[in-house]
């Protein structure tokens, strides 16, 4: 075989044994590239101060507990709004959205309305959040409130309310006045295992477990389109960077890359 055709391997610049007590789900890194957070089903979120150029750890870890399930997913807020350190979490258990300022070591917010695991974030804008769910829908979020905004899926489910917590003792704030788009998907509604915004914040895309892809219109507040490029269960979309593709992976062990700029 010719060194062409063996890919090199990468060098492992820098690994921690049992970091987490338990299995880790998923991880983030955040924008400014000083901070490395995990999740895991120990129920803890840690988060790592780190050097990128060293790539070494530069303090001790921070370790949060809000969590009283499975961490699913995570991700950190981008754009200079919201400075880089706020962190996004959900999962199983109480089926909350937490926020987290990880320059104070201080939890922000509990975003309050999916009645199943969390499955999916995404964020976008600075301040937006994205959230799908075994609950069979998709929820928007605006940290400037803070609340849920819109819910998309066949059924609504819960009051969207949220509540502020650590950092706010015993203030609480509750927003009734969510706007809920039913969407009629043919054959029914999935649980939303993957979630994704174009980079111009006017389309969502998802991926469920019954092996579907959604493209939804959040301006206009209506599904563009549902298709089926799997057959099992989608477990992340992205969009290319000028959303003209849609690129799709699933447990059927493929990838697909869908043209988006048909009729």
């Amino acid at each position: 075989t010719s060194a062409y055709n063996t890919p090199k391997q990468p060098v492992v610049r820098f690994k921690r044994n049992k970091h987490h007590k338990g299995s880790i789900y998923c991880v983030a890194w955040s924008p400014c590239g000083q901070l490395l957070a995990t999740g895991s089903n120990d129920k803890y979120v840690k988060v790592l101060p780190f050097n990128a150029e060293t790539c070494n750890a530069t303090g001790p870890d921070l370790e949060f507990s809000m969590h009283d399930g499975t961490i699913r997913d995570l991700a950190f807020m981008e754009g200079p709004e919201s400075g880089g350190a706020i962190l996004i979490s959900a999962g199983a258990g109480d089926c909350n959205i937490y926020t987290t300022d990880c320059q104070r070591g201080q939890g922000l917010h509990a975003l309050s309305g999916h009645t199943g695991h969390i499955l999916a974030l995404y964020t976008w804008s600075g301040w937006m959040i994205a959230s799908g769910s075994q609950d069979k829908t998709v929820r928007f979020w605006d940290l400037r409130v803070p609340s849920c905004v819109r819910v998309v899926g066949t059924t609504f489910h819960g009051t969207g309310k949220t509540s502020y917590h650590a950092s706010n003792p015993g203030m609480k704030i509750d927003f009734e006045d969510v706007q809920v788009y039913k969407v009629n998907v043919r054959g029914g509604w999935s649980a939303v295992a993957s979630v994704a915004v174009d980079p111009s914040g006017r389309l969502l895309a998802t991926g469920q477990e019954d092996s579907s892809c959604m493209l939804y219109d959040i301006r206009g507040g209506r599904m563009v389109q549902s298709y089926h490029p799997h057959g099992s269960d989608v477990r992340s979309v992205r969009f290319s960077p000028g959303a003209h593709y849609l690129l799709t992976g699933s447990y059927d062990m493929k990838i697909k890359v869908a043209d988006l700029q048909g009729n």
